[in-house]
């Protein structure tokens, strides 16, 4: 159930029955004493009608319908509506069910976007994770979600590697060896005009469909599409071969970008290179920041390849929202073709163009996260060490641990530590790497909450229970039990919040909450001690918690562990 959705268009039926118009502005109260939820919007309304708040907002508790939802609601300070959800309310919610939505979107979801040709590293962690964990969560909400990875396939790289294998002979199979040919072949390229020359031509040799450089260009999509999906399952995120829609995939339709651009009168030549310039894109001297979208040599760019997207996915797919999952210095790209897009008239199905910006991941030194010798840092290296601080902190603490049990629960505990490290913090915002910090059994980390639902699990070991035997709701009698359930009812409120804003952190704020809430209860409340109802009450309460532990938990890609 959305709560704050119910009783917000509860409250503006009251603000339209006296002829009143604005938002209910409900939201969780921030002490107890001031109830479970908040009704800001009165003060506005009133204002807006020139009228004295706590008389609306009297007014409006006579209109008020919330039988069956709130046991009390109360006026306080200039107009604030206090409202307490009914007992009989809170037991009747289904525990960590995902509501739907109120309409089904079809929406893409544009992440993680290696380029291809070496390894992943670092910089692609937070588009990937961040990305995957909101596309669960519409998905659960039933939206139908459309995952793109719009890997880099194409381009000045390629054109690179091709001429420098063709050049020195050299040939592998293997990702670390192309690796080692791309970084030459750069050397080379930034160093020597005919090389240069030469790779550009291979370039457009590329885009023109050369059969020769089609197969070489075709055996280095291979194998680098192979490495990241060793990375995609060892981070337990759902991209899977049939989500890549790269960069060549709209080669065909590039001609026709231009073309239409063309048609329209969009189109101006700069030093050759043809462009398309929109007076909103003025530097602070006024003039006009172009869009590049064909270069003098007839080679095109990210921005062509990215409206002919746009045309695919509003034409073809007939996307309601397009959700980009990038770095926040590509901010002014976006915004640019978001606004070529809505001049030409590519976005055919009037979808919401929404660009999900973050900041960079940064080391102790507060520079962006390099290795000790100053190198970008492997993600597949990372995800090792992560994993290996994990298995040495479980033995410290459970020597006993046998190894593969150690081996597999540290896995666990480690990828899921690198990832709520990062969709924890509000995603506009650079975070300073901790290992320390994000292995933590304390705080707001992925461990703390791992271990929570383990500590519920053993409850149920220890008291033999069987959980699938418990009645599915209770009623709170005690205070503790009641906040523990408000705090299990606001989950769907929280998982609204990441959909219509793109970030998790809310999500992972709310967990952390319940695992507090739920230490509080289980501090006050004995549940083993206890007999009868209020044992049988209590244990539900437990189960609650621990479903939706896990539900919020595998919403974030991360997975629970049943001892620690």
């Amino acid at each position: 159930m959305h709560i704050r959705h119910t009783l917000s268009s509860r409250i503006e039926a009251g603000f339209a029955a006296l002829g009143l118009d604005g938002p209910a502005l409900v939201q969780a109260a921030g002490r107890p004493e001031f109830g479970d939820y908040q009704a800001n919007g009165v003060m506005a309304v009133a204002k807006k009608a020139r009228r004295n708040p706590r008389e609306v907002a009297a007014e409006v508790l006579e209109k008020l319908d919330l039988e069956g939802i709130a046991g009390n609601v109360e006026i306080a300070g200039p107009g604030f509506l206090n409202i307490t959800l009914a007992p009989e309310y809170l037991s009747a919610l289904e525990p960590a069910a995902v509501a739907g939505a109120a309409a089904s979107q079809v929406i893409v979801a544009d992440y993680s976007a290696p380029n291809l040709a070496k390894e992943m590293h670092v910089g692609h962690l937070r588009t990937t994770i961040i990305g995957d964990s909101v596309a669960r969560i519409l998905e659960a909400q039933g939206h139908q979600v459309i995952r793109q990875n719009h890997v880099g396939d194409w381009g000045t790289q390629f054109g690179m590697l091709v001429t420098y294998l063709r050049d020195s002979g050299e040939n592998s199979d293997e990702l670390v060896d192309l690796e080692t040919f791309y970084r030459a072949a750069k050397t080379r390229f930034d160093d020597n005009e005919a090389f240069r020359n030469r790779s550009r031509e291979a370039v457009v040799q590329l885009q023109t469909g050369d059969a020769g450089i089609m197969q070489m260009w075709q055996r280095f999509i291979d194998i680098s599409m192979s490495h990241c999906q060793e990375i995609y399952d060892r981070l337990e995120v759902t991209l899977e071969p049939q989500h890549i829609m790269g960069e060549s995939r709209y080669n065909d339709d590039l001609p026709e970008v231009i073309e239409d651009l063309r048609s329209q009168g969009l189109l101006q030549e700069s030093d050759g290179a043809q462009c398309v310039f929109l007076d909103e894109f003025k530097t602070k001297k006024g003039d006009i920041l172009p869009v590049i979208v064909q270069k003098s040599d007839g080679g095109y760019l990210y921005a062509t390849t990215d409206l002919a997207a746009i045309r695919y996915r509003t034409g073809q797919l007939q996307a309601d929202r397009i959700l980009y999952f990038t770095d926040a210095r590509q901010a002014l790209h976006f915004k640019q073709i978001f606004a070529v897009a809505a001049a030409a008239g590519f976005n055919y199905s009037n979808a919401s163009l929404e660009h999900m910006p973050f900041g960079t991941m940064l080391g102790e030194d507060g520079k962006p996260f390099k290795t000790r010798t100053g190198g970008v840092v492997k993600l597949a290296e990372l995800l090792d060490e992560a994993e290996q601080r994990a298995v040495e902190l479980l033995r410290a603490n459970n020597p006993d641990l046998g190894p593969d049990e150690a081996a597999e629960t540290g896995r666990m505990i480690g990828i899921g530590a690198i990832k709520y490290a990062d969709l924890s913090k509000n995603r506009n915002s650079d975070y300073v790497f901790d290992w320390d910090q994000m292995i933590s059994f304390e705080g707001n980390t992925a461990p703390y909450l791992q271990y929570a639902y383990a500590r519920i699990q053993s409850i149920f070991r220890r008291g033999e229970i069987d959980a699938a035997a418990l009645p599915g709701s209770a009623v709170a009698v005690e205070e503790p039990e009641r906040r523990l359930a408000v705090t299990l009812a606001g989950f769907n409120d929280a998982l609204d919040q990441v959909t219509q804003e793109g970030y998790p952190h809310f999500l992972c704020g709310y967990l952390y909450d319940l695992a507090t809430r739920f230490t509080q209860f289980y501090d006050a409340c004995p549940i083993l001690k206890s007999d009868g109802e209020t044992r049988t009450r209590r244990l539900v309460f437990a189960q609650q918690t621990a479903m939706t532990l896990e539900k919020g938990l595998g919403l974030l890609g991360i997975s629970v562990v049943e001892k620690m």
